[in-house]
């Protein structure tokens, strides 16, 4: 005869070695719900088959069971002991000592600080809280769910409010100045779904083209700086921005501000105010400035004119010479086509100014070789200013001969001809030498003491004068002519008074 339930319970009663936990209490009377008479090491099996999660996480290795080295041989008894009374802590649990890091939720960061209580609810079994940023976050979320609920993508356990998030992963990258800006910057009022991706969307108020450019900010700007623009305007409109113009703000040129309307490309088209020469010079203003300083002028005047400007030439401003367009006024290249005014010889010189003038100074630094012309200038002659000869500065027509200068100065009054250099030199006109003898009658005795105008007394006369004695001495002939005109038989040079008798 089998025995009966009540028999039963009250022999497991009996061989109990004391009351249970009050979470196992119902058990008290079945102890094959945990133990094996058969096997005793089935014991940890049937604490399994009963806490279904504990055995989950053993056998996926997770959890604080899961995770103990030793799980797979441990028994369940040697940490929870039972038959303890109804009051009896099984769990053995304490906070003080236990490391966090043995579950699945190491605590890290702003978490190392919290108590318990911070995270587990009292009641609430320790495993059922929430291991997701979100599960114990939710209100902190600034971003109401629109980011998903992986808030440890962007915000560490250091910090809440240290946010950080790979913008590189989303469809626009932020680079230079976008990376350092506040989320809120571009995603208004916290919202970050749909948010455009355009420049013009977020910088039309800064648009100074108002538009006129289209919507590809990018094409021009950079995220470095939005006023530090690149384009490449040579390839897009054909006017390379070179020296100054590199420097230029887009509306010194396009003033409109619409980009639409195309600046003219000559110089002239929007240099004309600038322009010194009126348009003499024509609209080719790059052929003489530079996009560097528009007043500095690079010009090579001796290779493109064919005439160097030296001395005084290289001071000139262009609108002396140039007074009319350049196209039709041609300057000659002598210097009387420019300074036939400043010609004091009335253009009566021939060879060119510049045979006596230099390009530095016109009126003085004088040169004129008059060695090269047929009057040399020698002794005094070679000290004298010009104007002393050529009075009228014509130089032509001025006088060559002696006589035609320095008449005023002629003590013979003409008795000896015009032939001044044939006694006088250059060198003073009272510095004089005259060989007689050259004449055929050798001024000998009495005769070489004499002034020339003691024989040459007609004025403007013959200079030539008769050899004999009596076209002289006709009156001192007391012999009235009567031995004849050769006094010179009887008399000598020496005197006529003593005579000797042949």
């Amino acid at each position: 005869m089998s025995a009966s339930p009540v028999f039963a319970d009250g022999l497991e009663s009996l061989l109990s070695p004391g009351k249970l936990s009050q979470a196992h209490a119902k058990f008290e009377s079945t102890c094959t719900s945990c133990h094996d008479r058969g096997d005793r090491q089935r014991q940890s099996p049937l604490c399994l088959d009963c806490h279904k999660e504990i055995a989950a996480n053993v056998s996926e290795h997770r959890g604080f069971h899961g995770r103990l080295t030793n799980i797979a041989s441990a028994q369940c008894k040697a940490c929870h002991g039972e038959h303890r009374g109804r009051e009896a802590d099984i769990v053995h649990f304490d906070a003080a000592s236990f490391n966090h890091r043995n579950t699945d939720f190491a605590l890290d960061g702003a978490h190392v600080a919290l108590g318990c209580s911070s995270c587990h609810r009292t009641g609430e079994k320790f495993r059922k809280v929430a291991t997701t940023c979100i599960g114990c976050h939710r209100n902190d979320d600034a971003h109401r769910g629109q980011l998903g609920e992986k808030c440890d993508s962007c915000h560490s356990t250091k910090s809440w409010g240290d946010g950080r998030y790979d913008h590189d992963k989303t469809k626009f990258p932020l680079r230079d100045a976008h990376r350092n800006l506040r989320c809120n910057a571009c995603h208004l009022g916290g919202k970050y779904q749909d948010t455009p991706l355009r420049c013009a969307s977020c910088h039309a108020p800064d648009d100074v083209h108002q538009g006129s450019r289209g919507d590809k900010c990018g094409e021009c700007h950079s995220a470095v700086s939005w006023k530090n623009a690149q384009f490449d305007h040579l390839k897009e409109t054909g006017f390379a921005l070179l020296g100054r113009h590199s420097s230029l703000a887009c509306g010194n040129c396009h003033k409109s501000g619409n980009f639409k309307d195309k600046p003219p490309k000559d110089c002239a088209g929007c240099h004309r105010a600038d322009d010194a020469h009126a348009l003499r010079f024509g609209l080719d203003c790059a052929s003489c400035h530079g996009n560097e300083n528009w007043p500095k002028v690079d010009y090579d005047h001796a290779v493109r004119a064919k005439f160097p400007l030296t001395g005084a030439h290289s001071k000139l401003d262009c609108h002396v010479c140039h007074t009319g367009n350049v196209k039709t006024q041609k300057l000659g290249r002598d210097c009387a086509s420019c300074h036939r005014a400043d010609d004091v010889h009335g253009a009566s010189l021939s060879g060119g100014c510049d045979a006596c003038h230099s390009d530095v100074k016109w009126k003085s630094d004088i040169r004129f070789d008059h060695d090269l012309t047929n009057y040399p200038l020698l002794g005094l002659h070679s000290l004298i200013a010009c104007g002393q000869c050529h009075a009228s500065k014509a130089f032509k027509g001025t006088p060559k001969t002696c006589v035609e200068c320095h008449a005023h100065n002629d003590v013979h009054k003409g008795r000896l001809g015009k032939d001044c250099a044939a006694c006088h030199s250059p060198n003073g006109w009272k510095v004089w030498t005259f060989d007689h003898s050259k004449t055929g009658f050798a001024l000998t005795g009495a005769h070489s003491t004499l002034k020339c105008v003691e024989c040459h007394r007609q004025p403007a006369g013959e200079v030539k004068l008769a050899q004999d004695c009596a076209s002289c001495h006709r009156k001192d002939d007391i012999h009235l002519g009567q031995y004849g005109a050769q006094c010179q038989r009887c008399h000598s040079t020496l005197s006529f008074k003593g005579a000797r008798i042949l």
